[in-house]
């Protein structure tokens, strides 16, 4: 069966304004959008319920994070039971920033992912290494560490509520940007991974997407490689051009019809 391509945007900790806001999800609930693309966007958390709200239908909405325990004296986190009884389907976790800013480890980001898909929520697993890392040739290493503490906890059958997103530190928020070739070896090298992991059918099933300064002007060269399944789009989710991404694949039909 194909992997339903996926387009996730991660507004950050923007807009700063109610009015802003608004204006985001009018744009969104007028556009017209690819009906074969599942579509999710992840305001701050503030936004969360009235954007459910707000939000045409056929649009997901996704928190930014959530911890691992399901309630106690944790000020000024959010769980995935609260996520979950909100009507808040989706998460992402393990953002580079959360793990650069805030410390999170591989090992806490899967206590987190276990936590969610347990109450039933899908996850969007960031993974991906920093520049360093890449240059000495480990990126495949650094990747498969930060994925082998999720499969140590998860059961296999809980993989249909991963989606992966693969995205090079080194391009977030810089403008600079995998190349279609880099992107599809991590992308390939991944599903490699949980082929052997967990299971072929895991593998084959997984989405994984690429993040990593996407925009308008290189979304359809990286849509077309055979591993990348979507992508997880940071600054364009708040530009007219998120439009352009989720309609990449449409937009490419038609231009070759």
């Amino acid at each position: 069966m194909a992997r339903k391509f996926f387009v996730g945007g991660n507004f950050k900790m923007n807009p700063t304004t109610v009015e802003s806001k608004r204006a985001l999800l009018k744009a969104l609930n007028e556009a017209t959008l690819d009906p074969e693309v599942e579509v999710v966007i992840a305001p701050p958390s503030l936004y969360l319920i009235p954007v459910i709200s707000e939000l045409r239908k056929d649009v997901g909405v996704a928190a930014q994070n959530c911890h691992p325990k399901s309630a106690g004296a944790y000020t000024g986190e959010i769980s995935a039971v609260q996520l979950h009884d909100a009507g808040i389907p989706y998460v992402i976790l393990g953002h580079s920033e959360r793990r650069a800013l805030f410390h999170e480890t591989s090992e806490l980001v899967a206590e987190k992912t276990k936590s969610a898909v347990e109450v039933g929520l899908t996850v969007i697993l960031c993974v991906g290494e920093m520049l360093e890392e890449r240059e000495s040739g480990k990126t495949t290493e650094v990747v498969e560490a930060q994925l082998g503490e999720v499969v140590k906890l998860l059961d296999p059958s809980k993989w249909k509520q991963i989606v992966v997103a693969y995205e090079p530190v080194w391009a977030i928020g810089t403008g600079k940007v995998a190349t279609p070739d880099q992107a599809q070896e991590t992308h390939h090298a991944i599903r490699a991974y949980l082929a052997k992991e967990v299971s072929q059918e895991v593998a084959e099933n997984t989405r994984i997407i690429y993040g990593g300064s996407v925009n308008a002007s290189n979304c359809a060269q990286l849509s077309v490689q055979p591993d990348i399944d979507g992508f997880l789009v940071g600054g364009a989710s708040l530009k007219p051009e998120f439009v352009q991404i989720v309609n990449t694949k449409l937009t490419a039909a038609k231009s070759s019809s």
